[in-house]
């Protein structure tokens, strides 16, 4: 186990459930956040079709840092669009979550 890994998932989460007020929030919760934040619209309820499409935003976005997907543009409502510009790695389900938080550690980490 990589200890300074987890701490460092730790403290995002915590850091972001104390700022939304959310409880504690899981993969899914901090991928949704991302997905609102790069959408760039006003809050709101959405569909959940829509929250569907916030998280794939999310996962495009954090993925693209590591090559994964180009962002492609938005369309006329504003959403983004990417497309896969290299094939993702054969993983197992707790390496994808691995692979999707280190991803979502380097998206907060840039800023």
């Amino acid at each position: 186990m990589d200890l300074a890994f987890e701490k460092r998932w730790r403290d995002l989460v915590s850091d972001l459930s104390k700022r939304f007020g959310a409880g504690t929030l899981d993969l899914n919760g901090v991928l949704f956040l991302i997905g609102v934040q790069e959408l760039g619209q006003h809050a709101r309820e959405f569909k959940k079709d829509e929250k569907v499409a916030l998280m794939h935003i999310a996962i495009c976005v954090c993925l693209k840092a590591f090559g994964y997907y180009s962002e492609l543009g938005r369309d006329a409502d504003g959403w983004p669009h990417f497309e896969r510009t290299k094939d993702l790695p054969a993983l197992g389900p707790e390496e994808q979550e691995r692979l999707m938080k280190e991803a979502v550690l380097a998206y907060f980490e840039s800023d």
